[in-house]
């Protein structure tokens, strides 16, 4: 049977979700303490890759088993065994054909940046000093939100057939500590809001107008748009599916 992990993960300690030769990753923890608990080979996927450094509120994976244990007693025992920085926070059983990366209507991220000095921020939230225009911001999202191909805001050399994303929400919120970032689509390209949020400060501090803006997206050229802020402020926090794939056990 196929089952959904919901996972929450503080990334700082891991070089990303990916398994990767010679180095610590989230979905080697995952896979590990399955396999231990399960006295067999599992390999779980997730809905997507998250760089090193990159947090994740909701992570979602399957993999697949015949179980003996209930979904408690399994989530039980899997948080048991996994880092203090990996939790499980539920199993829910799926349709065989379910795919936590191909089924995915709809992915959420945050990115957080405070403005003061904070050592219980740091790791998880960007300390940005400088002022920024909040008018500018606002008005370079409405053109973003309206926008499909994200070329220009994607790493280079990426193995994609197409640049295209559809932006269902974006956001530029300013809060008591700093701002907050959030963005909802139906996919994303490596690295592209961390490029986003290096371009908006750009505008934010009147380096870049909006008619450079337009010419940088319609450019398809990563060079010309800002520089990637540090992954420590991203968050994948939700990750949506049809309610459909799930079964009702």
């Amino acid at each position: 049977m196929r089952y959904f992990l919901d996972i929450s993960y503080r990334g700082t300690a891991f070089h990303g979700w990916q398994i990767q030769p010679n180095a610590h990753t989230v979905q080697e923890e995952i896979n590990r303490a399955l396999s231990i608990i399960l006295q067999q080979d599992i390999s779980c996927l997730g809905s997507g890759r998250t760089d090193t450094g990159v947090h994740a509120l909701q992570q979602i994976a399957h993999f697949d088993a015949e179980l003996s244990d209930s979904l408690d007693q399994l989530q039980y025992r899997l948080n048991g065994l996994l880092p203090a920085e990996v939790s499980i926070n539920s199993i829910r059983p799926v349709k065989p054909e379910a795919h936590a990366r191909f089924d995915a209507v709809r992915r959420t991220y945050h990115y957080h940046l405070h403005r003061q000095k904070d050592p219980f921020k740091t790791g998880v939230s960007y300390f940005f000093s400088r002022s920024l225009e909040a008018a500018p911001i606002q008005e370079a999202i409405g053109l973003m939100k309206n926008w499909k191909n994200f070329q220009a805001f994607s790493k280079v050399h990426t193995d994609v057939n197409h640049f295209d994303c559809d932006i269902y929400e974006i956001n530029w919120q300013e809060t008591n500590e700093g701002y907050v970032f959030s963005v909802s689509a139906n996919r994303f390209l490596r690295g592209m809001i961390r490029a986003m949020v290096g371009t908006l400060l750009e505008v934010g501090q009147g380096r870049l107008n909006q008619t450079d803006l337009k010419n940088i997206l319609e450019s398809g050229e990563r060079s010309r748009a800002g520089r990637a802020v540090p992954a420590e402020g991203l968050f994948l926090t939700e990750v949506k599916y049809p309610e459909s794939i799930y079964l009702d056990i």
